[in-house]
């Protein structure tokens, strides 16, 4: 899937709300690991073009882009989940909101929207993985791998809090 095939979604569009017993999910990869985002909280996706280095911004804030007019945060989040820089750049920006703050999550890939039952979501495992991966709110099995679910509330937080 290209960025070009995600639709536009609005972050309070009634028909991307979860039914009582789906969620509709943004896949996306980052590195090697897979991860989900829930729908209701994705406006677009977007190619990365041209980043603009910020200086004195939080250190998860690594600059900003120019979309359409508007200048957009672009937030990596490789450092928070204990992922390494394998030098390869992202190649894409997932533009995430919820209330006032939206920001671009960098991604390498967004292989697919998708529709998961909520019962498939697992808890994470103990305290210690919601320590090193504060936003990470369950895990959820896809194809044989296993996917973090980002909070974006939280991940927002800590974007917010530096």
């Amino acid at each position: 899937m290209t960025p070009a095939d995600v639709p536009v979604i609005p972050a309070k569009a009634p028909s991307a709300a979860p039914s009582s017993g789906t969620l509709r999910v943004c896949l996306a990869m980052i590195g090697n690991e897979l991860f989900a985002i829930d729908l209701r909280y994705v406006r677009e996706v977007f190619p990365v073009e041209h980043l603009t280095p910020v200086p004195k911004m939080p250190s998860v804030i690594v600059g900003v882009s120019n979309l359409r007019g508007t200048i957009m945060p672009l937030v990596d989040v490789r450092s928070a989940l204990g992922l390494s820089h394998d030098g390869g750049g992202q190649r894409y920006a997932i533009v995430i909101s919820h209330g006032t703050q939206q920001v671009g999550l960098l991604v390498d890939d967004v292989p697919e929207i998708r529709t998961v039952a909520k019962d498939d979501l697992l808890a994470t495992p103990a305290q210690q993985d919601r320590a090193t991966r504060p936003f990470i709110s369950a895990l959820l099995p896809v194809e044989g791998r296993m996917g973090g679910v980002v909070e974006v509330p939280t991940l927002l937080a800590r974007v917010e809090g530096g």
